[in-house]
């Protein structure tokens, strides 16, 4: 998450609990960061728009990329 963050010049902050709309995190930026996982991991991701829904902060970003991983 902080590579793409950092790559569109701004900064992940240290806490979790910041708003995702305070960093400038979009859903186009959430789409990039789920590419970069499944490459990485070489497995796809499936979420559908309601589990997008309640990602409001960026400790729900990793918590729910977690999550998918698990499956």
């Amino acid at each position: 998450m902080a590579q793409v963050v950092r790559n569109q010049g701004r900064v992940l902050p240290d806490d979790d609990a910041t708003d995702l709309r305070e960093i400038g995190f979009r859903s186009l930026d959430f789409s990039e960061l789920a590419l970069r996982v499944e490459d990485a991991t070489g497995e796809e991701l499936n979420f559908d728009a309601p589990g997008l829904r309640r990602i409001a902060t960026v400790g729900d970003v990793l918590d729910f990329l977690a999550e998918l991983q698990r499956q």
